[in-house]
């Protein structure tokens, strides 16, 4: 037929013969929704099963993998007794079949990390943190989502203390040079412009804020800190900055109440927040026996003195320099822990295992662990 395709004239062919053989003609679909071998629900719900076994066992899936589930035994029995016959599809076919049912070929995004959260320590943890929080919140200004000061609820008491509480938290950000925004409108006829590559240089931001003021400030003073990063530059932001910093904020927010409010500063658990004291009390490095010249980091510092007993009493760990046999010598664990009264009759071991290992829950099963669940080692 004339600008008519040759699947137009045999189609017209075949509803002929169809007429001339058995009366009938052709039915009209037009304006009717097409089903779809996936409309069944239990050929779907096969489909979506196959398909998350394979990824449970950390394959990727690819459009083969629909085409083989559809060739195998057990599919096509389900095909049959649903009466379609289908003993095969294309790839791209697949590809259409895998957008239906809901797969979509895109980046993997990281999740939350979340392993070592239910930990019985790391539990027991945040359910101390949860009751010490109770009581810091009774001595909160509140405020709702408009920043309108919430009225203090009835019976309002603060605890032994006669100021609120300020929570001042802590944050840090990175920003690089090459920053910009990468979603925007723009008209078609824009022309794509050449950018760097790579970040560039950055500059770390370190700073303080409070729901009262925003940034902690009191006038041109301000706790924020802006310090550029990098071998060559001013080095890494470490444990003796924060420190520096927080002296400055602790001024600030002094000379910003004049003394008639409390400050709770909040920091995350970043790996540089964590630095202890060069002469903090430490029993994970200690020795159990007395040892000439022994410290516990390499800057040599000594350990300051611990305490014990309802009294506090202090307690050097460390001979003195007059002693006649092992003068400054550090005492070791089990010296240690006899001047406090504690060593057992039948003795303790250094540890339980390399790595400070020991039976969850064990507080007194060697040294290093009697040590360190000792109030002044805390």
């Amino acid at each position: 037929m004339q600008g008519q395709s040759e699947r137009h004239a045999r189609t017209i062919r075949h509803w002929l013969l169809d007429y001339l053989r058995d009366d009938t003609l052709p039915f009209h679909r037009h304006g009717q929704t097409h089903s779809n071998v996936l409309d069944d629900e239990d050929i779907s719900t096969h489909m979506q099963l196959k398909l998350s076994e394979r990824v449970k066992d950390g394959k990727f899936i690819v459009s083969a993998d629909v085409c083989d589930i559809v060739a195998s035994a057990e599919m096509q029995e389900i095909f049959k007794s649903a009466g379609i016959c289908k003993p095969s599809i294309s790839e791209r076919t697949a590809r259409r079949w895998l957008n239906k049912l809901s797969w979509r070929y895109k980046r993997k995004h990281n999740g939350m990390y979340i392993d070592g959260h239910e930990r019985p320590d790391v539990v027991a943890d945040r359910v101390a943190f949860c009751k010490r929080w109770e009581g810091y919140e009774k001595r909160f200004v509140k405020f709702d989502n408009e920043g309108n000061e919430l009225p203090h609820p009835a019976g309002f008491s603060i605890p032994g203390k006669p100021f609120r509480l300020i929570l001042v938290t802590h944050d840090e950000s990175t920003f690089y040079q090459n920053d910009q925004r990468r979603l925007y409108w723009q008209h078609s006829g824009t022309r794509a412009a050449p950018h760097p590559k790579g970040e560039g240089q950055s500059i770390m931001v370190s700073d303080f804020l409070t729901l009262d003021w925003g940034r902690l400030k009191d006038g041109d003073e301000e706790a924020r800190v802006i310090f550029k990063a990098g071998k060559n530059r001013e080095g890494w932001f470490d444990a003796d900055d924060l420190l520096a910093q927080t002296d400055r904020a602790i001024d600030i927010f002094e000379g910003r109440t004049k003394g008639f409010a409390q400050g709770l500063f909040l920091f995350d658990n970043a790996p540089s927040h964590q630095k202890r004291a060069a002469d903090a009390l430490s029993a994970r490095k200690m020795v159990k026996f007395a040892k000439p010249g022994w410290t516990h980091n390499n800057s040599g510092t000594r350990m300051r003195h611990g305490y014990y007993g309802k009294d506090k009493t202090l307690q050097d760990f460390y001979y003195p320099d007059d002693h006649p046999e092992k003068p400054g010598w550090f005492k070791g664990m089990e010296v240690i822990i006899r001047e406090r009264g504690l060593w057992p009759e039948g003795g303790l071991k250094a540890e339980c295992a390399p790595g400070f290992k020991c039976t969850p829950g064990r507080t007194d099963c060697c040294c290093r662990r009697l040590l360190f669940t000792q109030p002044d080692f805390a």
